[in-house]
């Protein structure tokens, strides 16, 4: 995102992490391919989630080329699936045991970006369908492009959207129309995903990168302590009753009136 990009933590299988002081940037570099994704790839964002210096305030995750994230690489659907990986024949021959730690490990690329201590941000372009949609609903906030085409398409081929996606779209968009979305398999484009909740705003493809910039700014501006406790708050919100709310509310202010009053617990 930045004219001068530094030398990267992490550079594989598809995946690049930079740092820059505060704002770590996360590039899906398949532009070929769409930015199709497979395990692999999964393996190296659960390594970038891993390789972030406690530095990093802000996340962003983005895609090369005209496209997010196309999905799931459609050879994982084949007999041989990827080189050197358990092609899903053989996962689903597996026991039960090792078949859910294999899922799990997958899900591991995307739950990082839910932590309380950094705040994420999705840069969508173009396609961002089955996991592409599920690695933008993983981060806090999303800013996308007019031509954004979100779709799960998990359904259509009787599987289900397994990488943690079905929790956030739920809390976005509610119940019945997460349900349409899931089994239908359509497209939802930028201005359904704006009035929806799925987006925060969306913008003219060639303005991505410079609005994107913009929220990042912002959202560096505060306080870091104060932005942790805020989100914690948001994040537990839902399920809590309004006086446990109200109580989480009240000690989250005293911790940060104690610290700014400089004054120990």
């Amino acid at each position: 995102m930045m004219a001068d990009t530094p030398a990267p933590l992490l550079d594989k299988d598809g995946v690049k992490l930079t740092v820059d002081d505060a704002v770590a940037t996360v590039t899906l570099t398949n532009p070929d391919k769409r930015n199709a994704q497979s395990p692999a790839l999964w393996r190296a964002l659960a390594d970038a989630g891993r390789a972030l210096p406690g530095s990093v305030r802000v996340v962003v995750v983005r895609g090369e080329g005209k496209s997010f994230s196309a999905g799931l690489d459609r050879q994982a659907f084949t007999p041989e699936g990827f080189d050197g990986e358990p092609s899903f024949i053989d996962l689903a021959r597996g026991d039960d045991e090792s078949l859910d730690s294999t899922i799990a490990e997958y899900q591991d690329a995307f739950t990082w970006l839910r932590r309380s201590d950094i705040l994420s941000v999705a840069a969508v372009q173009g396609h961002a369908i089955g996991a592409g949609f599920q690695l933008a609903l993983s981060c806090d906030l999303r800013v996308v492009a007019d031509d954004v085409q979100f779709s799960m398409r998990e359904t259509s081929l009787g599987l289900v959207p397994d990488l943690t996606g079905t929790h956030p779209l739920v809390s976005l968009v509610g119940y019945a129309r997460a349900l349409e979305i899931c089994v239908t398999g359509r497209y939802v484009h930028a201005d359904e995903a704006v009035a929806s909740g799925l987006a925060n705003v969306a913008v003219p493809a060639e303005q991505l990168a410079e609005a994107t910039s913009d929220l990042v700014g912002a959202l560096v501006a505060a306080p870091r302590d104060a932005v942790i406790e805020t989100k914690a708050l948001l994040q537990g919100a839902a399920g809590r009753t309004l006086d446990e709310q109200r109580a989480a509310e009240r000690a989250a202010q005293g911790r940060r009136l104690r610290d700014l009053a400089g004054v120990g617990e």
